[in-house]
């Protein structure tokens, strides 16, 4: 039997995309992925997560949806958009299969039987996909960890050329960071960085309504 993991990185930012990728491999592949030291991305320093995110890559077939700020953004519901680029993810990796496919997907919603259910409604092939969604899969299933590897890595790579692009290093893009913090307070409101912040995020919006204010008085 075949399986499909799928995961995100970057959800929680206020600066930069989302990423979700899947993996898919054989059951017995799971022997290979630990073998590598496999595990939640969260878990690995960077340069082993790298090695290992480049082995991956090489050897099993993967694919990757990035979700600019603009569409975060423009969804009312953040855990559709993921549903919906869930499904894309499982619907390209199935495109060629004719057999049974297990896809275990680390679910970001509180709701595991909804969210299960908005993503299959949108599976091209559900005569041989079964879902499995569940909290921590990222760290319970090795394909579900080798895919948080990969997403991860993406995500480093997005916010990397972003920081070369606008010649600004603004940290980690998490509202907690203190450089990004300094960052937003400064730059928030400026043109050329529109398209790379997530304006539905309370963080900013709490900028912008604090900036009305002090205008207003």
């Amino acid at each position: 039997m075949k399986l499909i993991g799928v995961d995100d990185a970057g959800r929680g930012p206020v600066i930069g995309p989302m990423v979700l990728a899947g993996v898919l491999i054989k059951s017995e592949d799971k022997n290979i992925l630990k073998e590598w030291g496999v595990k939640d991305s969260k878990l690995l320093p960077p340069k082993k997560r790298r090695e290992i995110s480049e082995k991956i890559k090489k050897r099993f077939k993967h694919h990757v949806e990035v979700t600019l700020p603009s569409e975060i953004d423009g969804s009312n519901n953040l855990n559709y958009t993921e549903a919906i680029k869930a499904a894309m993810i499982i619907n390209k990796l199935t495109k060629t299969l004719d057999e049974s496919v297990e896809a275990i997907l680390d679910c970001p919603s509180v709701n595991l039987v909804a969210w299960n259910e908005d993503v299959f409604k949108l599976i091209k092939k559900p005569e041989i996909v079964s879902m499995r969604c569940e909290h921590k899969a990222d760290k319970n299933h090795l394909v579900v960890s080798a895919a948080s590897i990969i997403a991860k890595e993406r995500r480093e790579k997005e916010i990397k050329k972003l920081k070369k692009e606008i010649g600004v290093d603004f940290g980690s893009g998490y509202p907690s960071d203190p450089k990004t913090k300094e960052f937003l307070k400064e730059n928030y409101n400026k043109f050329e960085y529109k398209d790379i912040l997530r304006f539905s995020w309370n963080t900013i919006k709490r900028l912008i309504k604090n900036e009305n204010q002090r205008k207003l008085f």
